[in-house]
């Protein structure tokens, strides 16, 4: 719906509707289908306010409370919208309330345009029109999110896209909102952003072998960095190994001045960076310092054994077979294995297989082992680089096809 949120009671359609003014007693648990004054609240027909009757009477969300103190509940009433359904949330904290709607209704506007919906905040109210189906989606991502702040959890735009996304693909993935799936290193709190990027959160916790493949800017990288820096923090493992091979991407850059260490550090720029935003510059330094953190090219692990480590290989596409097989048999008492890569960008000569592409089809069956697949629709970089990823994808499903016909 085109309707923008409106700030301004003057143009709330909803103003002279049949709300439900409710005050809700200090402090107080309100159950769900009683008012604030103890009175009973208008039912369906059959009795019940049930999800997919949610505009049949008002009733109350329990938010959730913080460090055990009992919470303010959601007001949820049906309201006239004319044409449409209509609902209104009153939410029990005006501050918090703010933090839901986000800055200039950012939030709301995002919604509106996911959902169909439209919405008029005023104040700690927020009225919502649209279709039931889509009223019910909203009402339930507001009042969990809503719950996440009382709780002093943070609320920006990325975990608002994350209960969009969750609620948009319920049988894709893992719920992102999952308090499971948060990883809280030392300088950031690490959240999946998508269904599928939480069943790899899962993944990486229980498998000591998991391979990650999918286009660029899906976190693989990323959320195997902060696995492994939250594995190290609680003593799971002694030291946190990064690796990947050093193949240019396409280009012949010549001899890089330095010495070893000076000519690989380009190619591992990335994971440095991750580290360092988690763990702060003096952190990672001092855990080098230490061994207890190395970042190394791939040709560094062969002949070694890597017992309490967790040891993620990055841009695995660029490794040859024997490569990988050899990475992969460095796996030493506990230790747990990450494998990062997309098959389509392969950077190694053409007549050489990609030991990423092999060992997908070879380990397959293997027990113990866990492969997670991402799209563009887990790019949660900018916008644009989600549709070039699908546009990418779309040429390359055509280009298969073509040469499928031409076979």
């Amino acid at each position: 719906m085109s309707t923008p949120c409106v700030s301004s009671p003057q143009t709330n359609s909803f103003q002279n509707s049949a709300q439900i003014a409710v005050n809700l007693r200090d402090g107080e648990r309100i159950p769900a289908g009683e008012t604030a004054s103890g009175s009973s609240t208008d039912h369906s027909q059959d009795g019940e306010t049930s999800p997919s009757n949610i505009l049949s009477g008002a009733r109350f969300v329990d938010a959730g409370g913080h460090d055990g103190k009992p919470a303010h509940a959601i007001v949820v009433a049906p309201v006239d919208a004319g044409e449409g359904s209509g609902v209104t949330l009153t939410f029990p904290d005006n501050r918090l309330a703010a933090m839901l709607f986000g800055a200039y209704d950012a939030h709301l506007h995002r919604l509106e345009a996911r959902l169909g919906i439209a919405c008029y905040p005023v104040g700690n109210r927020l009225s919502l029109v649209g279709a039931p189906e889509s009223l019910e989606r909203a009402c339930s991502l507001l009042t969990t999110l809503y719950a996440a702040l009382e709780m002093g959890q943070r609320v920006d735009e990325a975990r608002f896209e994350a209960g969009i996304l969750a609620m948009e693909r319920p049988d894709e993935g893992s719920d992102p909102l999952d308090e499971a799936t948060v990883l809280r290193t030392p300088l950031r709190e690490i959240r999946p952003r998508t269904p599928r990027q939480a069943d790899y959160m899962r993944e990486l916790a229980r498998r000591p072998l998991v391979f990650a493949i999918g286009p660029a800017g899906t976190g693989k990288t990323y959320l195997a960095v902060a696995a492994a820096v939250m594995d190290f923090i609680e003593g799971r493992v002694a030291r946190i190994v990064l690796t990947r091979p050093a193949v240019e991407a396409g280009e012949h850059l010549g001899f890089l001045p330095g010495d070893l260490q000076d000519k690989v550090d380009p190619y591992l720029r990335p994971l440095y960076d991750a580290l360092y935003d988690m763990l702060g510059y003096e952190k990672v330094e001092r855990m080098l310092g230490r061994n207890q953190l190395e970042i190394a090219p791939l040709a560094y692990m062969r002949g070694r054994t890597l017992a309490e480590a967790t040891i993620i290989l990055d841009e695995a596409q660029n490794t040859t077979i024997e490569q990988m097989k050899m990475f992969l048999t460095r796996l030493g008492e506990g230790s747990r294995v990450v494998v990062s890569g997309d098959v389509t960008q392969v950077d190694l000569p053409s007549n050489r297989r990609s030991g990423l592409a092999h060992a997908l089809e070879v380990l397959k069956r293997v027990e113990g082992i866990s492969f997670v697949w991402f799209t563009h629709r887990d790019v949660v970089r900018h916008p644009l680089v989600k549709r070039i990823v699908q546009a990418y994808e779309e040429a390359a499903t055509r280009e298969g096809l073509a040469a499928g016909r031409l076979a």
